[in-house]
């Protein structure tokens, strides 16, 4: 039986069948070209065919694309009927598997309902107050290292801060020195990561897919040795000892292999999506000095300017909610660029939405990019502007028109970590550089699976 079945509730169905196209025949849409749908179209321009469809067949519409239909819907009241899920309609498990499930079974993200929640419950100790604490320092110290060392001149950010949010993870999350084993550990990551989106789905010999099953096969291993061996010597702050020691509500301590899969997912979903949004913050304070100048200021008033050896002084955890104007602009980047656009999910019964009945068993999707671009929730949408997000305007707003660490029972648990990742970055680069871009200069991005600069974010950094 599988994990929904076991965990889902009893007059749920468990759907393993796709849904038969004539129960999909009274909702409108397109079904694009022989064989290949609207994939290719999709990957070309993500944004621009959202905005073709809804034009065409409203906010509720059928596409069909990767192999098969699914139904998009499209608003902040879409968002909340999927996300909060109040009925407990929609799988995660389901619609993320196809997807990850070949590299990374049985993440957090990718369990529905009383097993999530048991799971969740459990790995919420690794973001308690004591070892955020801890991971302040370490990131203080590994972000500082690493920024001093690359030093003003032309760079592209975009590797430099993956390979930044990689020895992060190794350190933070693993509680590893730099060094051969942590590369090791990261390559193997990064292979992973690739092969998930990797359009070979057969571990051929020499594709992605079969250096990322390898890379899982290594990890897999050495996380279950490391998990037996910290349980053993009473774990440590770093957020893997953390989990090797978690335990259920019964005293439990997770089995071995579901704290290796959660692992697994953390740092994959961890590293990637950070890299992402920051890239994105950056690329909004190169393009906008005004607000560079005014973080700036904000990070010198709150850690007091230099220390006395002229370099900035750390971000204290204890100030992190401090920095309230660094946090409006990484929310303003990450509406601007939600490091996940799309999620999706699978019915598991019938649902009405905007005036459709949708059948249990559809693949079905929301899009958290084109909603955090409609006019009807952001004036001037394309505009950046951190002060959308004072109190008073984000009150007034739908509660889910700004879904990028998604919402209800599956909200990034790592949320506040990520928050606190970017300010100490941001507390420890902005007093040591001024970001500048080249005159007429815009990236071009490649939108799925994780928004990305195709040519990395070309930046210069001039010492201050």
């Amino acid at each position: 039986m599988s994990t929904l079945a076991a965990h889902a509730p009893a007059e749920f169905t468990h759907w393993t069948d796709p849904v038969p196209d004539d129960a999909l025949d009274h909702i409108p849409g397109d079904g694009g070209w022989p064989l290949v749908g609207n994939t290719l179209r999709m990957l070309a321009d993500p944004h621009g065919f959202t905005a073709r469809m809804i034009a065409e067949h409203g906010p509720v519409y059928k596409n069909k694309a990767f192999g098969g239909w699914n139904v998009a819907l499209i608003g902040a009241d879409a968002n909340e009927l999927v996300l909060f899920d109040r009925e407990k309609i929609f799988s995660s498990e389901q619609g993320w598997g196809p997807i990850l499930d070949k590299l990374f079974p049985r993440g957090l993200m990718l369990m529905d309902f009383d097993h999530h929640r048991a799971d969740r419950r459990a790995l919420s100790i690794a973001f308690k107050p004591g070892p955020m604490r801890h991971y302040a320092g370490s990131l203080n110290r590994g972000i500082a290292r690493k920024v001093e060392e690359w030093g003003a001149g032309d760079m592209r950010f975009y590797p430099k801060i993956k390979e930044l949010t990689l020895d992060l993870a190794a350190d933070s999350f693993l509680g590893l020195p730099w060094g051969p084993e942590a590369d090791a550990i990261n390559q193997a990551f990064i292979y992973m990561v690739q092969a998930s989106v990797a359009p070979v789905r057969t571990p051929l010999p020499f594709t992605l897919m079969k250096k990322g099953v390898d890379g899982r096969a290594y990890l897999v291993d050495w996380f279950t040795r490391e998990t037996h061996k910290r349980r053993a010597e009473g774990g440590g702050q770093d957020m893997f000892s953390q989990f090797a020691t978690a335990t259920r509500e019964d005293g439990e301590l997770l089995p071995v292999d579901e704290v290796v899969d959660h692992m697994n997912f953390l740092m994959m979903a961890a590293h990637d999506t950070i890299t992402s949004s920051a890239t994105t913050l950056i690329w909004m304070l190169a393009k906008h000095p005004e607000w560079q100048e005014k973080l700036r200021q904000e990070v010198l008033a709150v850690t007091g300017g230099p220390a006395a050896d002229g370099t900035p002084r750390d971000l204290a955890y204890e100030d992190l909610g401090k920095l309230e104007l660094t946090e409006m602009a990484f929310k303003e980047s990450l509406r601007i660029m939600p490091p996940v656009p799309s999620t999706p999910r699978r019915a598991l019964r019938d649902f009405d939405f905007g005036g459709y009945r949708i059948p249990a068993g559809t693949p079905v999707g929301i899009n958290a990019q084109f909603v955090h671009h409609m006019e009807e929730y952001w004036s001037d949408p394309e505009r950046f502007d951190p002060m959308r997000f004072m109190p008073d305007q984000v009150k007034a707003r739908h509660k889910y028109a700004w879904v990028p660490f998604s919402g209800g029972a599956h909200m990034c648990l790592g949320l506040h970590f990520a928050y606190m990742q970017v300010k100490i970055f941001v507390a420890q680069l902005l007093p040591r550089y001024r970001i500048e871009l080249a005159e007429g200069y815009e990236p071009k991005w490649q939108a799925w699976p994780i928004p990305k600069p195709k040519d990395g974010l070309k930046i210069t950094l001039k010492a201050l």
